[in-house]
Order: C-alpha cells, then sequence, then structure tokens
C-alpha cells in the first residue's frame, strides 16, 4: 500500500479518516475518540502509509462528507471508490447501499432480495459490517427487520449509527429494550 496516502478531516461527529490511492478513496475512518486514535486506527490497517495534503478530487470527497455529517443532504455518489480489493458481493452490497438517499433506510432483507434472496441477509450485513468506506457507502442506513437499528461496528456501535441517522433526519422508530 506504499502507493497509498491519508489524511485527518473534522466533521460534526468528530475527527475522520480517509485513505486514497491513484484509483481513488479505498477507506474511511469513522472518529475513534480522538484524533490520536483515528490515526491510530488507520496505521493499524493500512500499514506504514504517509498522511498527506489531499488532491482535489479527495478534497471534495472530504468536504461533501463533512457536509453530509452536518446535516446537508449530499448523496456523495459522484466520489470514486477503489474496492478492487473488496470481494464481489460485498461491492454488489455496497453499491445498493450507496443508492440510498440521506434521510432513507433500508433493511438488509430488502438489500438482500435485490441480490438474489432474503436468505441473503446475514450476508448482506457481514459485508457492510467490513465496508472499508463508511459515510461514503452509507452503511448506517441499513437497519435491522422491524427497523431495528442492528448492528454497527464504527467506534460508539449503534448509538453512532443513529446519531448519523439523526443528522440526516431519517425517521427510526426504535426504542431500545432489555432484549434487544
Amino acid at each position: 500500500m506504499s502507493n497509498f496516502r491519508f489524511a485527518i478531516f473534522d466533521s460534526a461527529i468528530g475527527r475522520c479518516g480517509v485513505v486514497w490511492g491513484e484509483r481513488g478513496i479505498s477507506a474511511v475512518q469513522l472518529p475513534m475518540g480522538s484524533e490520536d486514535k483515528t490515526r491510530g486506527r488507520i496505521l493499524q490497517r493500512y500499514g506504514d502509509i504517509a498522511e498527506a495534503a489531499p488532491p482535489a478530487e479527495v478534497q471534495g470527497a472530504i468536504d461533501g462528507m463533512a457536509e453530509l455529517l452536518s446535516g446537508k443532504p449530499n448523496d456523495l455518489k459522484d466520489v470514486v471508490l477503489d474496492l478492487a480489493e473488496v470481494p464481489e458481493f460485498h461491492r454488489g452490497v455496497y453499491d445498493i447501499a450507496r443508492t440510498i438517499p440521506p434521510g432513507k433506510t433500508m433493511t438488509y432483507g430488502d438489500i438482500a432480495k435485490r441480490l438474489g434472496g432474503v436468505e441473503l441477509s446475514r450476508d448482506v450485513g457481514q459485508a457492510l459490517g467490513r465496508n472499508p468506506c463508511p459515510i461514503v457507502v452509507p452503511c448506517h442506513r441499513v437497519l435491522a427487520a422491524g427497523d431495528k437499528p442492528g448492528g454497527f461496528s464504527a467506534n460508539g456501535g449503534v448509538v453512532t449509527k443513529l446519531k448519523m441517522l439523526e443528522i440526516e433526519g431519517a425517521v427510526v422508530n426504535y426504542t431500545p429494550s432489555l432484549f434487544d
């Protein structure tokens, strides 16, 4: 990954990170509680890559993500991703997730049906749990059956997912119970 670079940027939910290479953005890191922890997670996952000023197209993506996280409806559809290292099934899940507009949601089952059958719901959830580009691939907009939040592997878990949905104006009729 020697030709990859990364940058840390401000957002309404904290300091995020972005990793890019020649073919586009290959990762987005949600805040880890502090800038140092966010930077550390990027280096842990991607090795000894250099921090650098983002080129224009990456800066455009950063600006779009910051806008979205501040409540402006930006669908980020023009952001070029490099998902060459991602399994084909996962790319299919991510392509569908990217069609969900800000403020709207789908379920794991909805995506699974579009990929061949509701029995793929668990596979859809696993693919979203490994999403290398949260925000751009809006895995936070995908809910479990009954509009329950389902999982969220980012720092803060489901609380972060619900916060991101709230910022976007999505209506999630969910009250946590002891049995969730």
